[in-house]
């Protein structure tokens, strides 16, 4: 009996045997061909739960992709906790404008982080309510079809968006007590969030954390500033068929084996990590999602490219093919189409 796209997707998050990977990018997916097509554009569907449904769909309605996936920016969480954000772009990601608390290492001035929102009021309002209303949405009308999977947050760079990156980052040397305080105060809205997307019909919630990357940390850091917290905030339920996906930029090698160790159901890494040595790394410990070059091939390479991308990622034992990081808006068609027909194609 042949597999819907939401069996195969949950088949995969369960590492169960499958004729071929599915085919669903689990991180920021929206296009400006989608926009076109389907009337649902940013900047206003950041902000609306139909537009922001329609647009997260559009992915699976447009080219056959194996989910439908929602919200589409990594600022939601840190308006809502009271920082300036500009959600103004119909063709770029909203932007942090102003840094809301203090964190400065070199004063050693800090904010009291016992400030910060609580969680029950965290989740009803502001965007990530709409990002909660808009996963009702897609499971009403996809549930049973796709897999729905939203978006969110990690507690570093979180706390990073709340108190400006670098200041945590240099805290992490002179004032490593601070960020532990910091960190552990915004862990529980990551994983208050996190069970409420769940809660609201997300099968999947793909979490973000890239200033946790090799670019920011040495992996030396990566537990006490972000692999600790994660293992609270994103931790999966699979007998309730609730995953979670850590997903870090950059080359993760270093750190892959760590981002197994917190216990999320898979780990979504970028093409700078050769697949073969990604997958050799991980083994059974994790399900693996990615790697096709999000900006090449995906973005500025030919179709050709984008179908050598993928075939090395599934040759290599990915469990999910997707883009190796968000998708850039003027993604061409072409190429996304060419990823969802390369998968769906392939055989063991």
């Amino acid at each position: 009996m042949a597999m819907n796209a939401r069996e195969r997707v949950l088949a995969a998050m369960k590492k169960e045997s499958l004729d071929r990977p599915p085919v669903a990018i689990f991180t920021q997916s929206a296009t400006l061909g989608m926009m076109d097509k389907y009337g649902a554009a940013w900047p206003e569907a950041h902000k609306d739960a139909n537009l922001m449904a329609t647009l997260g769909a559009a992915q699976a309605e447009m080219f056959g992709f194996e989910c439908v996936r929602a919200p589409f920016c990594l600022t939601a969480e840190t308006e809502r906790l009271g920082g300036k954000v500009a959600v103004d772009k119909r063709d770029a990601s909203p932007m942090i404008k102003e840094h809301p608390c203090k964190f400065d290492p070199m004063s050693g001035e800090y904010d009291d982080p016992a400030n910060l929102m609580p969680v029950d009021e965290f989740v009803k309002g502001g965007r990530p309510a709409v990002a909660i209303e808009a996963m009702g949405i897609l499971k009403k009308k996809y549930g049973e079809t796709h897999a729905v999977v939203a978006g969110n947050t990690g507690p570093f760079t979180l706390t990073g968006n709340l108190v400006n990156t670098e200041n945590l980052v240099f805290g992490m040397i002179m004032a490593p007590e601070e960020v532990e305080k910091w960190v552990s105060a915004v862990n529980p809205i990551v994983k208050g969030y996190t069970a409420a997307l769940h809660d609201a019909g997300a099968d999947v919630v793909q979490c973000s954390e890239p200033s946790a990357s090799t670019d920011m940390l040495s992996p030396d850091m990566f537990d006490g500033a972000s692999g600790k917290f994660v293992a609270e905030s994103l931790k999966p339920s699979p007998a309730k068929d609730k995953f979670t996906v850590l997903h870090i930029c950059g080359n993760t090698e270093p750190t892959l084996a760590m981002m197994a160790a917190t216990g999320v159901t898979g780990c979504s890494i970028e093409e700078k990590v050769d697949p073969f040595k990604a997958c050799e790394i991980a083994k059974d410990k994790t399900v693996l999602v990615g790697n096709v070059g999000s900006v090449r091939p995906l973005f500025q390479g030919t179709p050709a490219e984008v179908k050598e991308g993928a075939l090395r990622s599934a040759q290599a034992g990915f469990h999910v093919i997707s883009s190796g990081c968000g998708i850039a808006t003027a993604t061409p068609n072409e190429n996304m189409q060419m990823l969802v027909d390369t998968i769906k194609a392939f055989k063991y």
